[in-house]
Parts: structure tokens; sequence; C-alpha cells
């Protein structure tokens, strides 16, 4: 099975919606149906701010990864982050989400990407060995913090 990427277009909205109702289902992420749609549909129609991609073949996808743009200073230009990775249960383990994890960096880097961050639960151990063994790391002094706007 191969993680082929491919950059999300407003043709993909369907397919993509499912797979990304069906990571919030699991992660217990609530969200209508209307704002779930809200938040895709820009990065599928080239938002500057951020993209999507299915990650196997188009016709059926196995999973996306959603990466938003930001410019960090401390970093020296533009960053990104993950904000969500979702492979489907039914072919976890093979390797698709590592694979994912070394190319697109790859990818984003040669377009000028200096840094690119994720957050992780941490409790999720195995996720966490997943992140490393991609090259990330866990910042001793900091940690994410969120205002809801």
């Amino acid at each position: 099975m191969s993680a082929a990427l491919t950059l999300a277009t407003p043709d993909h909205l369907e397919k993509l919606d499912a797979l990304v109702a069906a990571f919030h289902l699991e992660s217990g992420i609530s969200i209508d149906t209307d704002a779930r749609r809200a938040g895709v549909m820009p990065l599928l129609e080239g938002s500057p701010h951020g993209a999507a991609y299915l990650i196997g073949p188009p016709r059926a996808p196995i999973g996306y990864i959603v990466v938003t743009f930001g410019w960090s200073l401390e970093y020296g230009g533009l960053d990104g982050f993950i904000d969500e990775i979702y492979v489907r249960p039914g072919v976890r383990g093979r390797g698709i989400a590592s694979e994912t994890l070394q190319s697109l960096p790859r990818a984003l880097a040669g377009a000028g990407l200096k840094a690119l961050h994720l957050e992780v639960d941490r409790d999720a151990e195995n996720t966490q060995k997943l992140y490393t063994r991609a090259g990330f790391s866990p910042r001793s002094k900091y940690m994410l913090m969120t205002r809801k706007l």
C-alpha cells in the first residue's frame, strides 16, 4: 500500500469530509457537518493558510493530512503545523503514516518551509514514538496553549 499524496481540491470534498468525520468521531472532536466543511473548503480552494492532502489513491483514499502555515521569527520564516493526520484503522500499522511524515516534510522544505510542528496526546505513547521516528521532538521548555475565540 502506498502513501502517495494528492493535494486535495474541491472535487475531493466528499471523500475528504468522510475521512475527517471518521477521525473526529474517533478522537472525540465534536463539530457539526456545516462547520467541519466550512473549515475544510478553503483549504481545497487554494487558501494560502494551509493545504489538505489525500493519502493513497484519490478515488479511494486511505487517509489524509492537513498542514497549516504561519510565520516564525525563531525559525527564520515560513513554518507549518500538522493540524490533523489520519489513516483508516484497517490499514494502520503498515507504515503509511511514517511514509507520509517522511515525504511531506521533505517536499515542504523544498518549498521553503523552515519548521514543522504538531501536537500529540501526552498519553499516546505509540503515536509519540511514530512522531519521534519521523524526526519530531518535544520542546522541553514549551507547551502548546490555546485561547478559543
